[in-house]
């Protein structure tokens, strides 16, 4: 991994994902995520408030955290994207490679109906 930027994120967990509200505001999210070719991808519901706060704003921020959130890291800015067709695939694969909860997680999202995001976030 070229960035030393990135190379913090290196066999972490948890990722605090920053989204910001119309007001300006931030809310901080602690998520599960994995760095790829200097992008990461977490996923989310589709009806979550983080992923409507992405939609109306793509501008993020990311650091370290633990489970809890609590911030380990300094922040990087990073614009974020839906992502769909293969690449979301791969995507989710590489996810369900790092976290074995998250297989079991995605057999109950598919009993309950409720449509899963994935969100690209690319470092600036």
């Amino acid at each position: 991994m070229a960035d030393p930027n990135l190379a913090q994120f290196n066999r972490q967990k948890y990722l605090s994902l920053e989204t910001f509200k119309k007001s300006g505001e931030g809310v901080k999210t602690p998520v599960w995520f994995v760095l790829h070719d200097g992008v990461f991808y977490v996923y989310s519901e589709a009806d979550s408030w983080k992923v409507k706060r992405v939609r109306n704003n793509p501008r993020v921020r990311v650091a370290i955290c633990d489970m809890r959130g609590r911030v380990k890291g300094p922040w990087l800015d990073g614009t974020a994207a839906f992502v769909d067709g293969e690449e979301r695939q791969f995507a989710d694969r590489l996810l369900d490679r790092k976290y074995l909860l998250k297989v079991l997680f995605k057999v109950f999202a598919k009993l309950s109906g409720k449509p899963r995001a994935m969100i690209k976030i690319q470092p600036a």
